[in-house]
């Protein structure tokens, strides 16, 4: 009996920055009847969670959606604009940069991979500097990621693309979304992106599985030229299901019942706005705790704090993972582990999509909780902290 796990109840806490919380409205569409998918009413679901996306993309342009995780939607994004041998500007702002990265060498992409130190998004005037110098217009496209997964970090996109028209070059602008999507404002447009990849999984509250491209006119421009061998990921024919409301291969349906519900409750109920704020308040609740307990956050400017997750890093001396796995034995939750550089220095506290002030506050307690039980030297209050400022909000103070 000694050995044998602790005995939970009540619902596990997933406070990892995703895979997120699902809501159950968005389970128990996803377990509808599956329909046939060249049917009239598909097409009505096609066409109705394309237009949908377009909404949270902020885009009157096209959006591409795949069967696939995010990963799938990286290489769409690499592959329908590129050829063999083209040069890409990337910078390493943490895990998932460099994953994008590896996968773009893979590829035959020549890469200039910009050093950073994991606490910073990309410096505007790095992006000047490199496409200054770059006369014979080689660089093909800038690659960036918004919200930096591994890190809390979020890199200021506008600026990325005010960048680039200063050094008048007339590079893609490649932007990944995966964790931002729906939880920290994106506005394709308006700033510029010319491909943007998302996924289900986090902001849009859905399991894995659907990888999204919004891409600008330009980019599409680029496609018709570009030499990368593609067939499953080429958009020429995905971007018809906006049109038509189709997919050239067999679609996800039951996930695009999932994702109906969810941008309902996204656009028409709370309100993209209202969504944005909410990640804001916990965000800035967490940082509160994270400073109230005498902790570090991992992300070293103001500019850049994520309002999707919080990275906290950990006294020198102390393992990371040993206080995710005392808070995930003790208290059934799980946090975010360190990954790449990070492993074991900081763990991170997931607060994006289906989410509340009480989900918030329970998750702060287990923290705290952990940290006591792990002996991680901390102060006491950082709760107290976070509840103070959600208490004031809601009084007006």
């Amino acid at each position: 009996m000694k050995n044998q796990p602790p005995v939970h109840t009540g619902r596990h806490f997933l406070q990892i920055p995703g895979p997120t919380n699902v809501p159950d409205r968005v389970l128990h569409a996803i377990a509808f009847p599956t329909i046939d998918h060249r049917g009239p009413e598909f097409s009505d679901l096609g066409k109705e969670v394309i237009a949908g996306m377009q909404r949270v993309f902020q885009t009157e342009g096209t959006v591409v959606m795949y069967p696939s995780s995010g990963t799938g939607a990286w290489e769409a994004a690499l592959v329908n604009t590129l050829s063999p041998g083209d040069r890409v500007v990337m910078f390493e702002t943490g895990q998932f940069a460099t994953l994008w990265r590896q996968m773009a060498g893979r590829l035959g992409i020549e890469i200039d991979f910009v050093p950073g130190d994991w606490r910073h998004g990309v410096d505007p005037a790095k992006v000047i500097e490199k496409l200054a110098a770059d006369r014979e217009h080689r660089i093909k496209a800038v690659c960036v990621v918004h919200n930096e997964t591994s890190t809390g970090v979020t890199t200021r996109v506008p600026a990325i693309r005010a960048a680039i028209d200063e050094a008048r070059h007339p590079a893609l602008l490649m932007v990944d979304t995966i964790s931002s999507l729906g939880s920290i404002d994106y506005r394709h447009d308006e700033w510029g992106v010319d491909v943007t990849v998302g996924g289900s999984q986090k902001g849009l509250m859905l399991p894995p599985g659907l990888g999204f491209n919004a891409v600008s006119k330009k980019a599409m421009a680029a496609s018709k030229t570009a030499k990368m061998t593609r067939s499953y990921w080429d958009w020429q024919a995905m971007a018809e299901s906006g049109h038509t409301g189709f997919f050239p291969y067999t679609p996800a349906t039951n996930l695009l019942y999932g994702l109906r519900e969810a941008l309902k409750m996204l656009l028409e109920e709370e309100g993209l706005p209202a969504v944005f704020r909410r990640h804001e308040r916990h965000a800035e609740a967490t940082r509160r705790a994270v400073n109230g307990w005498g902790l570090e956050v991992l992300c070293a400017d103001p500019r850049e704090y994520s309002s999707a997750l919080t990275a906290v890093v950990v006294p020198d001396g102390y393992d990371a993972d040993r206080v995710r796995e005392i808070i995930l034995d003790g208290f059934d939750m799980s946090l975010g582990t360190g990954l790449g550089k990070m492993k074991g220095k900081i763990f991170r506290i997931g607060h994006l999509g289906y989410f509340n002030d009480l989900m918030l506050c329970g998750t702060l307690c287990g923290v705290e909780m952990g940290l006591h039980r792990a002996g991680i030297p901390h102060r006491a209050g950082g709760v107290a902290a976070a509840l103070e400022y959600l208490g004031a909000l809601q009084s007006g103070a």
